[in-house]
């Protein structure tokens, strides 16, 4: 079986480009469907998008603080195994 080069691909593809920009036609879309689209489409206040900065730092910090606690949680259970395991 004889192997292709990735240029082989590119030029494949480049030729199935041009043939479809070629055959097909631009189509526009109705005007109403652009009119609901930019009515759904809305852009937060920049108020807005600073308040969820803050909840994601909020958030952060409590994810964070979560972490930190499990990890000592986690040492201290460590310490008091090994010391438990000396004993015996």
């Amino acid at each position: 079986m004889e192997s292709r080069t990735p240029t082989d691909f590119d030029s494949d593809l480049d030729a199935i480009e041009a043939h479809l920009a070629g055959t097909l036609k631009p189509v526009s879309p109705p005007g109403d469907l652009i009119q609901r689209l930019r009515e759904r489409i809305r852009l937060p206040a920049r108020e807005e998008i600073v308040l969820r900065f803050q909840d994601w730092r909020r958030l952060f910090l409590i994810f964070g603080g979560v972490m930190s606690g499990m990890l000592l949680l986690i040492t201290v259970a460590r310490a008091f195994f090994h010391l438990a395991r000396k004993q015996i």
